[in-house]
């Protein structure tokens, strides 16, 4: 065991302050299903944004930055910084959208949008296979993180690790709710920056490194930092940079950056006391996830390819780790073993406040799918509020174990991204879609759905037992963006979409506007249907996408312009640094105009 007792006050002095929260919180969190799964809908911008990025500054962030960084270079961040797209469609044209719909979870929404018992089918199943399927996925992922951890820098075994780990995060999260989770996640996210820092710190000045300067001119390294994949390399071309660019950031449902936004995002946003704030929340977040954070892990993943240039270097130092989960994720926890006591166990809180911060979230978003939109809905409808709470903290119990277990089948944090990439191929586009085309339907989501599912699997377990050559990963998403595509598309015309009754409400409530509805409006005219004040002067959607591109590009800038700084590259660290205050000059002046109702 590598903590001392220096280390173990730190992290005893994190667990004490996040359960004091989450005690103080419990009897209001416990009051009704909206408080719990909601904070009672008035939370401010910037504590909503900063948990936000709490969420997704978990465990295995670092170690799926470090593996992509170790094995692609770090050029292969484009997997993730592609979906940085996504964030700003949702800031400037969803945001609001999500807000006007009034719903407790994006689930919800599909009886909303659909109609039927199509509709209401789908939220039944999408509750339970997002709650409980993804939800699990995601959590397995943050835990294999943990397990790496402990196994590291503790020697414990993974089936300790998540026992020990889980018992303490479902506690915290079965008391506080939403409400304390956001207010954790706020001190949280803070521990988490200066840990990353800290070690980036210190793994730049080890003697092996040798200084920033020696560590860019390492051979090693130097083939590794480009911010762009080389146009050689074809393979490596298609899979990190032209696919996520082109196809990934529209046509993949990935949680935390799903095309239109949802899932614990989307919660976020019903937790904004307005839709100024739901906007105002999400913009926060998607600066801090792409253009704040990325930089100090990155330096550490550069560091370590020095320090452990290979997985045997790791296994050599490391016997303890189990060879299932020896993987280039494990060199960031590696990394971290060269702290001084002290400050070794302030970066481990900061670790256990990002996997709480993490998990937490994602039990409290996954039991609102299962109290909500299932157990609510079809198990018993007039329930009491307290006994939805009670439901919603079994449940949170439940989650917990079954993603601890799956945590113990995965071997690295960038296998279970590609999973869920796979997964999610070819839904994004019918996400997007459905605000603004009223003939997507309950059936083109079901469709979609249980495709992309099927093509996962496909090609997971199926299609090299039948004697085909393997396929690429990028390969393999296109494949599945197509046939899924298509199937949905295709679906879709050929069904009935949902009936007017409920299409017109769903406009009078959202106002999404848009050439999309025109059919249906003159449709609903002709048949004497009162549809004053549904058909908007101008839609707003195309001037907003002038703000997408100016946010976008005031991020990229950032996040291009720091890098260029640390590697003294100062021409194009001066020509990014000038288009970033020139591109947020343009989104401020722009901003008013995009906030508008």
């Amino acid at each position: 065991m590598l903590l001392n007792f220096s280390d173990w006050i730190f992290i005893i002095a994190f667990f004490l302050i996040s359960l004091t929260i989450g005690i103080v919180v419990t009897k209001r969190a416990g009051s009704s299903s909206v408080e719990f799964f909601a904070s009672g809908k008035n939370m401010p911008w910037w504590l909503l944004g900063v948990s936000m990025v709490a969420t997704t500054f978990s465990t295995d962030t670092p170690n799926l930055v470090t593996d992509i960084v170790r094995t692609h270079g770090v050029s292969g961040n484009w997997y993730w910084w592609a979906f940085l797209i996504t964030g700003m469609v949702t800031v400037f044209i969803y945001a609001k959208l999500w807000k006007r719909s009034n719903v407790l979870t994006d689930v919800e929404f599909y009886e909303l949008r659909y109609s039927g018992k199509t509709a209401t089918f789908l939220r039944g199943f999408r509750a339970l296979y997002l709650g409980i399927l993804f939800n699990v996925v995601v959590m397995g992922t943050v835990s294999l993180a943990a397990i790496k951890i402990g196994s590291v820098l503790m020697g414990i075994s993974p089936v300790t690790t998540i026992v020990v780990a889980g018992a303490i995060v479902v506690v915290y999260s079965m008391l506080g709710g939403l409400r304390g989770v956001l207010l954790t996640d706020f001190f949280q996210f803070f521990m988490a920056m200066f840990g990353a820092i800290a070690v980036a710190v210190v793994a730049v000045n080890l003697p092996e490194v040798g200084g920033l300067g020696r560590l860019l001119s390492s051979e090693t390294v130097r083939a590794k930092i480009s911010l762009l994949p080389a146009f050689t390399d074809i393979n490596l071309l298609m899979a990190v940079f032209i696919i996520p660019l082109v196809v990934q950031w529209w046509a993949a449902w990935y949680p935390g950056a799903e095309p239109g936004g949802g899932g614990y995002i989307a919660q976020r946003m019903f937790a904004a006391k307005d839709e100024k704030n739901s906007i105002g929340a999400t913009f926060l977040f998607n600066i801090s996830h792409y253009a704040l954070r990325p930089w100090p892990w990155i330096i550490v993943a550069l560091a370590s390819l020095v320090v452990f240039p290979d997985l045997t270097s790791l296994k050599t130092v490391f016997p303890q780790v189990p060879l299932d989960k020896l993987g280039h994720d494990l060199a960031y926890p590696a990394m971290i073993s060269f702290l001084p006591h002290g400050l070794l166990g302030l970066v481990m809180a900061a670790l256990i406040a990002a996997y709480m911060s993490t998990i937490s979230t994602h039990l409290n978003w996954g039991s609102s799918y299962i109290v909500n939109d299932f157990y609510k809905r079809f198990v018993r409808q007039d329930a009491p509020e307290k006994e939805l709470v009670l439901v919603g903290r079994i449940s949170t119990l439940c989650l917990m174990i079954i993603s601890g277990l799956f945590a113990l089948l995965l071997q690295n944090a960038l296998q279970g991204f590609k999973i869920m990439l796979q997964i999610g191929a070819g839904t994004g586009l019918l996400f997007l879609l459905r605000w603004f085309w009223w003939r997507i339907n309950a059936i083109s989501e079901i469709t979609a759905m249980t495709v992309s599912f099927m093509v996962a699997l496909y090609f997971e377990f199926v299609h090299t037992t039948l004697g085909f050559s393997a396929l690429e990963d990028w390969q393999k998403f296109s494949i599945g963006v197509g046939i899924t595509t298509f199937c949905w598309m295709t679906v879709t015309f050929l069904t009935k979409p949902a009936d007017q009754e409920t299409l017109l409400r769903f406009i009078r409530l959202i106002k999404p506007g848009g050439p999309g509805w025109r059919r249906l409006l003159e449709e609903a005219k002709k048949e004497g249907q009162d549809i004053s004040g549904l058909i908007k002067d101008k839609w707003d959607v195309p001037g907003n996408l002038i703000t997408v591109l100016l946010g976008c590009l005031a991020v990229y800038s950032t996040l291009f312009s720091v890098g260029c700084w640390i590697y003294s590259s100062y021409t194009f660290a001066a020509i990014t640094t000038i288009t970033a205050v020139v591109s947020s000059a343009g989104l401020i002046m722009r901003w008013g105009k995009a906030t508008i109702s």
